[in-house]
């Protein structure tokens, strides 16, 4: 029985899933053993994704499932011209590389992760340019952590050079203090 997944559809599946007693197989990321069994089930990300904590029973491993909505399939326009599947982890990679050492908790960045997807999902374009997700990014960083902001800002904008940066803080310095003269 094949997947009823659009990505099933356009074969993007690696292999075929397979059913037993109507539920789909879950694969051990360690061994490789088809079946393995959910131990845990509880609501994530603030309700908004399933997260299952799995065994093998072949090898012993355990891991983590997520199981989230996803409101439609979405296509990234590269900068070049390119087209590519839109991939939640490389968005989610990128975040928590700028974020890396700041003190934020895990949970705060799956918010965040899952509030951008959300906001691309509903854009109601099944093509996003990575200009767009680059800036919806930027804005999300802007309003929690100044340092993770900039440190995407320097890749996303591809700088060059030390005045790369002092331009960039520049603009970003009126935003961020606040006018302490008060009113005359």
């Amino acid at each position: 029985m094949a997947c009823p997944c659009p990505a099933w559809r356009r074969g993007r599946h690696g292999s075929s899933p397979l059913l037993n007693e109507g539920k789909f197989l879950m694969r051990c990321p360690f061994c490789g053993h088809i079946d393995t069994q959910v131990k845990d089930s509880r609501p994530a990300e603030d309700h908004v994704a399933i997260r299952r904590r799995r065994f093998c029973p072949a090898c012993g491993g355990r891991f983590t499932t997520y199981e989230r909505v996803q409101l439609r399939d979405l296509v990234v326009l590269k900068s070049n011209g390119r087209r590519e599947d839109f991939d939640r982890e490389k968005l989610e990679r990128s975040i928590r590389i700028a974020m890396r050492k700041r003190p934020i908790e895990p949970e705060r960045i799956d918010q965040m992760v899952t509030g951008i997807v959300r906001r691309l999902e509903s854009l109601g374009e099944s093509e996003i340019t990575s200009r767009q997700i680059g800036q919806i990014v930027m804005e999300a960083l802007a309003r929690i952590d100044t340092v993770a902001y900039v440190r995407f800002a320097s890749v996303y904008m591809n700088f060059q050079a030390v005045g790369d940066f002092d331009r960039f803080m520049a603009e970003l310095r009126p935003q961020e203090i606040p006018d302490e003269t008060g009113p005359s």
